[in-house]
């Protein structure tokens, strides 16, 4: 597997390559930081209808140049790759992942908005390769997601939680994956599950609000790269755990993290980002 070369011994291919996230792992592993670790880009993979297919990896962003021509074939981004970090879009994680198992390369999944059948894709992969699936890579926000479960456990049920989260007038999913996975913490640490806790649309007459409901809101604007705000209210008084993305760069850069961690001698199965920061499972 080439996984047991390490990082520095292959590279990096990056799957949606010409997207937001992908540009931005080409800014990242330009940075000195990345350099001086050993990382570097080995393979761009975008969809067969992209405008930037035979150009360099860096040409959506006008990024400087990789000397890695961006690619439609799988097989080709992925040759000579350590490991994979993939940015595309929900249709496309299952020739992904295929595509990774053949070649034994273990990958990142970064992509948000997934269905069953994609998170069982993942675990069926993840018997033969690595998989690390995480639906935020920033290290800060994967602490929150601890932080969020230790109060959910604490605090006592008549505390109500509401989650607040705002991105760009271009995301595709709402609530966004953060949002739902901070809402799954705060319920499995409080007995429940979200399904049985979501409360996602308020309008008109709603009624008074249920015991144990999780509230989701929602807002797309600008260029907001990413912000999710956790509220416990109780009487009287009211906690707030919250994060702010400034930069797109926050999400590359740990997405980097995770995947030089698992190109390290890691065997296959399922990881989280909790795995990455040492928090265990």
């Amino acid at each position: 597997m080439n996984s047991r070369q390490g990082v520095a011994g292959g590279g990096i291919a990056v799957l949606g390559i010409s997207g937001r996230m992908g540009q931005a792992l080409v800014r990242a592993l330009q940075e000195p930081a990345a350099q001086a670790l050993g990382l570097r880009l080995s393979g761009a993979l975008a969809s067969s209808g992209s405008p930037f297919l035979g150009q360099d990896a860096g040409a959506p962003s006008q990024a400087p140049v990789t000397g890695i021509a961006i690619t439609a074939d799988r097989a080709q981004a992925l040759a000579g790759a350590a490991v994979a970090i993939d940015f595309t879009l929900p249709a496309a994680l299952h020739a992904n992942l295929a595509a990774c198992v053949a070649v034994g390369v273990p990958v990142v999944v970064g992509t948000t908005g997934l269905d069953l059948p994609a998170e069982n894709a993942m675990a069926t992969a993840a018997v033969r390769i690595p998989v690390l699936h995480a639906p935020n890579m920033s290290l800060g926000v994967n602490l929150l997601l601890e932080l969020v479960a230790q109060a959910a456990a604490a605090l006592p049920a008549d505390y109500d939680i509401e989650i607040f989260e705002a991105h760009h007038k271009h995301k595709l999913d709402a609530p966004s994956g953060t949002a739902v996975r901070l809402g799954q913490v705060a319920a499995n640490a409080r007995g429940s599950s979200l399904a049985a806790s979501a409360v996602y649309v308020r309008e008109g007459q709603t009624g008074a609000r249920p015991p144990g409901a999780i509230g989701f809101a929602t807002v797309r604007a600008g260029d907001i790269v990413g912000e999710h705000t956790v509220l416990f209210c109780g009487t009287g008084e009211r906690l707030e755990l919250g994060h702010r993305a400034t930069d797109r760069l926050t999400f590359a850069r740990g997405a980097l993290r995770a995947a030089q961690w698992l190109a390290a001698e890691r065997g296959p199965g399922l990881y989280s980002m909790r795995d990455v920061l040492g928090l265990g499972r």
